[in-house]
C-alpha cells in the first residue's frame, strides 16, 4: 500500500504546516518539548486555538461543526500536529461525548452540549470503570433510579482520568436490574460535577502524579433531561464511543513521531553512556518496531475512509487498540534501554522550567523515560483491555 498525496493534497499540508509554525503557542511548544506537564489552562488554550481555526473535531460531522476533512487530510492533519509535538486533543468531550450526543442526542441536548464541547468551554471526564468493574464493564452496579423529572444517582466510578479538572462528566449508570442480560438495564446520562452529591478522590499513580480518581455519588439529583437517546440502551451508545476511543488510543501519528526522536537520540548520543548506533541486536528491535507500525498506519487508513463515509469504527478499531498499545509499550521499553541507567533517577527538578535549559532532551529524556514507562503500563488496559479486545475480534472478525 503506498500513500501519495495529489497536488490540493500537497497544498493543504503546507497549510497545516503552516498554521502549526504560526499559531502554536510558544510556551506550550517549549514544555512540550522538555516534557514539563502542561496544566488545564495549557490543553484549553491549544484547543481553543485549533478551534478559532475551524479544526478542533476533524471526526464531526459539518452541521456540527466538523472540518469536512477527507481520510488522507485527517491523516496529513495528524502527522503534521505530531511532527510539531503539538498536544494530543483530550478526547473526552471532542472525541467521545460529542459523536454520542450529535448521534442520539435529541435537538434541546444537541444545542445546549455541543457548542461548549467544540469550543472547549466545558470539561468533560469519563464515569465506565467502578471499582470491580472495568474490563467487565457490564457488571457495573452504579444505579439511577427515576423519581418523577429526576435521576437519583448512587455509587462510584474510578481510574477517572482528569475528573478533578472537570466541569461535566457522562456515565453509563444501571436504571433497571430486572433483566435477562446484563448488558441491557444500562442507561447513559450526563452529570454536571458542580452537583451535591458529587465528590472526587485522588488516585496517586506510581509515578506520582494524581491523573486518576475516584467519582463519588451519593443521592445524586440529576435531570431527566440528561439521559441520552432511550433509558437502557446505554450499552449501543457506550459501545460506539468506545469504538472512537480505540480509534484514537493507537495513537500512530505520536509513535512515529517518538520512533524519529529515538532515532534522532541514538544518532546523537554523546559520550556519558554507550553508543548504540553499532548495536545489531538494538537496531534490529527498531527495525522490526518500524515494521509493525507502517502496518498499523495501513489499518488506520482503511478505518479513516470506513468513518469518512458515515460508518462508526467497527472491530478494526479493536485493532488499532492492541497493536497501537503494544508498539507504545515497546517505544517506551527502547527509550528505557537507550537511557540505561540514566533512567533510573527520578529528578523533581526535570519539570521545572527555569532549570537549566540544557538538562532537558525532549520526549524521551533520560531522566523522564522510566516515568513515561510507568505511566504507559496501563495503555494497554484503559478504553477496554487488550484482552477483551481480543475477544472482541474473536467472534465479529473471525466468526468464533
Amino acid at each position: 500500500m503506498h500513500v501519495s498525496f495529489t497536488s490540493e493534497e500537497n497544498d493543504f499540508q503546507k497549510e497545516v504546516n503552516s498554521f502549526f509554525n504560526a499559531k502554536y503557542p510558544a510556551d506550550i511548544k517549549d514544555k512540550q518539548n522538555k516534557s514539563v506537564p502542561l496544566e488545564k489552562e495549557d490543553f484549553i488554550r491549544w484547543q481553543k486555538t485549533l478551534y478559532e481555526q475551524g479544526w478542533a473535531a476533524p471526526n464531526w460531522p459539518v452541521e456540527y461543526g466538523g472540518t469536512g476533512w477527507t481520510p488522507v487530510q485527517k491523516y496529513i492533519f495528524a502527522n503534521e500536529n505530531a511532527k510539531a509535538n503539538a498536544p494530543a486533543i483530550v478526547p473526552f468531550g471532542l472525541g467521545m461525548v460529542g459523536p454520542v450526543i450529535y448521534t442520539y442526542g435529541n435537538e434541546a441536548q444537541k444545542k445546549k452540549f455541543l457548542p461548549g464541547i467544540l469550543a472547549s468551554d466545558v470539561w468533560w471526564c469519563q464515569g465506565y470503570s467502578e471499582p470491580g468493574s472495568g474490563s467487565d464493564l457490564a457488571s457495573l452496579k452504579m444505579k439511577a433510579e427515576r423519581a418523577g423529572n429526576e435521576y437519583i444517582l448512587n455509587g462510584t466510578k474510578t481510574w477517572t482520568t482528569l475528573g478533578h479538572m472537570a466541569d461535566w462528566i457522562f456515565c453509563l449508570v444501571r436504571t433497571s436490574s430486572d433483566v435477562a442480560r446484563r448488558q441491557e438495564g444500562i442507561s447513559f446520562i450526563l452529570v454536571d460535577m458542580s452537583t451535591e452529591g458529587v465528590s472526587v478522590k485522588p488516585i496517586i499513580t506510581i509515578e506520582g502524579d494524581r491523573e486518576v480518581n475516584e467519582v463519588h455519588f451519593e443521592n445524586v439529583k440529576v435531570p431527566a433531561e440528561n439521559l441520552i437517546g432511550e433509558e437502557g440502551k446505554g450499552w449501543t451508545y457506550g459501545k460506539v464511543l468506545l469504538q472512537h476511543e480505540r480509534t484514537s488510543i493507537a495513537g500512530v501519528a505520536r509513535s512515529q513521531y517518538r520512533l524519529s526522536r529515538l532515532k534522532e537520540k541514538i544518532r546523537n548520543s554523546d559520550n556519558t553512556q554507550p553508543s548504540l548506533t553499532g548495536d545489531s541486536d538494538f537496531l534490529k528491535k527498531i527495525g522490526q518496531l518500524e515494521i509493525e507500525l507502517k502496518a498499523l498506519e495501513f489499518t488506520e487508513l482503511r478505518t479513516l475512509a470506513a468513518v469518512s463515509v458515515g460508518k462508526a469504527p467497527g472491530p478494526e478499531s479493536s485493532l488499532l487498540k492492541i497493536r497501537g498499545t503494544e508498539i507504545q509499550q515497546k517505544l517506551d521499553e527502547l527509550f528505557m534501554e537507550a537511557a540505561g541507567y540514566f533512567s533510573l533517577p527520578y529528578v523533581p527538578q526535570q519539570y521545572n522550567l527555569n532549570s537549566d535549559p540544557e538538562e532537558h532532551v525532549g520526549f524521551g529524556a533520560d531522566s523522564v523515560s522510566s516515568l513515561v514507562y510507568f505511566n504507559n503500563r496501563k495503555a494497554s488496559i484503559y478504553g477496554g483491555s487488550n484482552e477483551i479486545q481480543k475477544n472482541i475480534i474473536a467472534k465479529h472478525v473471525l466468526g468464533l
